[in-house]
């Protein structure tokens, strides 16, 4: 790493949510709202991005953990602003405090870890792993 994070360093994304995110059985019943899956993805994007200023150029942070409850729905349409706080920082483990929030309300919180990794030595791993997979 260039220099460690530090705690209280923040990420963000911010989205829109469109039919690229939102869930898939939106029906008569069940109107149009961001799911679950995309919004973990943001939040560990939001994560990803606190970080990234600290890494060398082989080097990539991957997700290792996440615990989110999903509080409140985001209709279609909303624009939604998914954070995330460095809270602490062990080595090249770092845990997170994330939130999202649209313009009325939390819509979802918790907690994130990610691991720095070299990004040449991963992708040794995976191409190893391939092969055994006869792939």
């Amino acid at each position: 790493m260039k220099t460690s994070p530090r705690a209280g360093m923040t990420g963000e994304e911010r989205i829109t949510v469109d039919e690229t995110n939102r869930i898939v059985f939106a029906d008569a019943r069940m109107p149009a709202v961001l799911a679950t899956p995309w919004l973990v993805a943001h939040l560990e994007y939001a994560a990803r991005n606190a970080i990234a200023p600290c890494l060398e150029e082989h080097e990539r942070s991957v997700g290792t953990f996440i615990q989110v409850d999903h509080l409140a729905p985001a209709p279609e349409g909303t624009s939604v602003v998914c954070r995330a706080r460095v809270i602490h920082v062990d080595g090249p483990v770092v845990t997170f405090q994330v939130e999202a929030r649209d313009d009325l309300e939390l819509l979802a919180r918790g907690i994130h870890r990610r691991r720095v990794i070299d990004a040449d030595r991963f992708a040794r791993r995976v191409a190893r792993k391939r092969e055994r997979l006869g792939g």
